[in-house]
């Protein structure tokens, strides 16, 4: 009898843990609201998850969603097209940003250069006026796609 009681106990530990892991895996993101910026950094991931590099290049290209080739020049991507060269090339940026600066800069450049910038803030809702109706109060990424543009910025060395 005694035996049985202490696994039975032990699993409902087992389980407990297992639960708290889960409520854990499930925690909200930050909303951009909430971002805290500091000295020109975002340190806390937006997740709580780290990002997918991945994931972040396919972000980076997508014409709908980062479409950060429109600005930018990305060597390690010249398969794709039409590479602009209003912003600076992102070819080594990993070793000119920490990856926090790297998520202030994607969360929302006006943040880090000023609000002169050209640079949308891509998880930021202070994206000026005339915004279209069924835009207004949404980002134009998620908190995830950013962390996951940050962990593919991170890969791009010189």
């Amino acid at each position: 009898m005694r035996a049985g009681k202490t696994i039975a106990v032990s699993a409902m530990i087992s389980l407990s843990g297992a639960l708290m892991s889960a409520g854990a895996a499930l925690a909200e993101d930050v909303k951009p609201e909430a971002v805290k910026f500091t000295d020109m950094t975002v340190a806390d991931s937006l997740t709580g998850k780290p990002g997918d590099a991945a994931a972040g290049q396919k972000v980076v290209v997508d014409r709908k969603l980062g479409n950060c080739l429109a600005c930018h020049e990305v060597s390690a991507l010249k398969k794709e097209l039409f590479h602009g060269n209003v912003g600076p090339s992102l070819d080594g940026v990993a070793d000119r940003w920490k990856p926090a600066e790297l998520r202030a800069i994607v969360t929302d450049s006006k943040q880090v250069f000023g609000p002169e910038t050209v640079m949308p803030g891509f998880y930021s809702l202070n994206v000026g006026v005339n915004v279209r109706k069924d835009l207004v109060g949404k980002t134009i990424l998620t908190a995830q796609q950013v962390e996951d543009v940050v962990a593919y910025l991170e890969t791009l060395k010189e």
